[in-house]
């Protein structure tokens, strides 16, 4: 019996021995060297602006419908002279997302009509508090600066899915364009 234990230590040891010297095959920390992240990489949420500097969200609620977690809250919008333009345009009042329960599934992105609501593919700093991972209008506003967006947005799916509606309509060829019959 005491044999039987020795035995089983010395070929642990040994295994320990023959593994000490031998290269290491894990992946690199993240703060001891950047990561590749692949094309389609997503990490959190931000707000875009549009053409003229404002920011794009029109607080319709499409993103807060279609949600499958029930994340997001978007207050009722209000209709206010823009600053850049001077024409009344609805500005959402509070915009909030949780992140603990956020699965990630970009449907908030599809379904956003001005392209406002956007993923970034850089990776965002580990939170240690469970109100860091809620994200209001000013946090996700900042969340801009993260970096790059991420791959999608509403428009470039939609144009992924139906190639041809970003097309200008084809002339008809031939002689049934000018009308004449044969």
């Amino acid at each position: 019996m005491m044999f039987r234990e020795w035995s089983d230590t010395l070929k642990a040891l040994t295994v320990t021995l023959r593994n000490v010297g031998r290269p290491k095959v894990t992946e690199p920390l993240i703060w001891k060297k950047d990561r590749v992240h692949p094309e389609r990489y997503r990490q959190t949420l931000a707000l875009t602006d549009d053409e003229n500097g404002e920011l794009a969200c029109i607080g319709c609620g499409s993103c807060e419908k279609i949600c499958p977690s029930q994340i997001i809250r978007v207050g009722s919008p209000e209709k206010k002279e823009s600053p850049k333009t001077g024409k009344k345009r609805a500005y959402p009042t509070t915009f909030v997302i949780d992140l603990n329960a956020c699965m990630f599934c970009e449907m908030c992105v599809q379904v956003c009509p001005t392209d406002a609501i956007t993923m970034v593919a850089q990776h965002q700093p580990a939170a240690f508090e469970r109100e860091d991972l809620v994200l209001t209008l000013d946090k996700l506003v900042a969340n801009r600066a993260l970096g790059a967006k991420s791959w999608a947005s509403s428009s470039r799916l939609k144009e992924m899915q139906d190639p041809e509606r970003g097309k200008a309509p084809k002339e008809p060829e031939g002689d049934a364009a000018k009308g004449g019959v044969k």
